[in-house]
């Protein structure tokens, strides 16, 4: 099922109405870009009391879904009766959510209760970034029988409020999978990443430059009334927009361009220059905190330089380099260039308020 790249699954977070699922079926029926289409039925909430999804009701919305669009869908399952159910309504493929992957018990009683399906199966990554735990619940469904497989790389959760995104994406996970299960299809879920439709066209950029599979992106006929996660689904016609705006690279697609020297390069270089990305916005946010320390500086009279920190700065961090078979001098130097630049950046704020 997961052969054609790149892959591209669509439809709103949750299925919330008929009319709402039709609506999505219509926009899709005509646009040979989407592959599948997506659906929460039952939604799993930090809290009690929210919107947790229309259950059975849905199931039946989607066997008219597949009937108007002409598509597969496809919806998530964490336990052995939800599985029960949606085999008897006829949903195409199931993806096991990060709430689930974490949990190895749950990803085995999911494993029991698809022997003999033959149904394609997503795994998203857990919520916490362990690739570990990814790779296992890989292995649970492998030896379940099940032969379609793919993972959704969905980010993961941090304590980092100051993040841009929801979910941090932590290329290296992802890439490291990649590398451990070369046939398995890994598509980015960008909405879940994001959490900001304004973010989703670059993201799914990057992912795609990354040489992942295909994308999950989040669509809604109305995204603000959502019934949950409205600020990362965009309306189908957006969607659209998006895919037509995307640079689509032949990556690594089979074994005979895997093996040409030029082809490997051009993929390693992606990698780098995403991880390169992710380099400059910590910088960028390392920059913001040096403002705020500076302020309280500022405002308590106390020197914008102070050794004390400085020498601690140098210790720490060329410990933490030579850990990873850095050179002192060389993780010096990049410290150095840091603290200048924080050090002036201060520095400028001081005098721009004296004025």
């Amino acid at each position: 099922m997961f052969s054609h790249k790149p892959y591209l699954i669509a439809g709103p977070c949750s299925a919330e109405s008929k009319e709402q699922m039709l609506e999505i079926a219509n926009s899709f029926k005509n646009n040979d870009k989407v592959n599948m289409i997506r659906a929460g039925v039952w939604k799993p909430r930090s809290k009690p009391g929210n919107f947790e999804g229309r259950g059975e009701d849905a199931l039946k919305w989607l066997q008219e879904v597949k009937e108007i669009s002409g598509k597969k869908v496809c919806i998530e399952v964490a336990t052995p009766e939800q599985i029960e159910l949606a085999l008897k309504y006829d949903i195409d493929a199931f993806w096991i959510g990060a709430r689930s992957t974490v949990n190895p018990f749950t990803v085995q009683e999911i494993a029991d209760a698809l022997k003999g399906t033959n149904k394609p199966v997503l795994i998203k990554n857990p919520i916490n970034p362990d690739v570990e735990l990814w790779a296992g619940a890989i292995e649970r469904i492998q030896r379940a029988g099940v032969k379609d497989i793919a993972c959704i790389h969905r980010g993961f959760s941090s304590y980092d409020k100051s993040s841009i995104y929801r979910n941090k994406p932590n290329w290296a996970i992802p890439i490291e999978l990649k590398r451990r299960y070369p046939s398995v299809p890994i598509y980015c879920d960008v909405s879940h990443i994001c959490g900001n439709r304004t973010l989703l066209a670059s993201m799914a950029q990057r992912a795609l430059d990354l040489d992942l599979d295909g994308l999950m992106i989040e669509t809604h006929p109305n995204p603000d009334a959502a019934l949950s996660d409205a600020k990362q689904q965009i309306t189908p016609a957006v969607l659209f927009e998006i895919i037509e705006e995307l640079s689509i690279r032949k990556g690594i697609a089979d074994d005979s361009v895997a093996l040409t020297i030029g082809t490997k390069i051009e993929h390693l270089r992606q990698i780098m220059d995403s991880m390169d990305a992710e380099i400059v916005d910590l910088l960028a946010k390392r920059r913001e905190i040096g403002e705020q320390l500076g302020d309280i500086k500022m405002e308590n009279n106390m020197p914008i330089y102070q050794p004390e920190r400085w020498r601690d700065i140098v210790e720490s961090r060329t410990d933490w380099g030579t850990q990873n078979n850095f050179s002192e001098e060389f993780i010096r130097k990049v410290f150095e260039l840091i603290h200048e630049d924080s050090i002036k950046h201060q520095m400028e704020l001081s005098n721009e308020i004296k004025k």
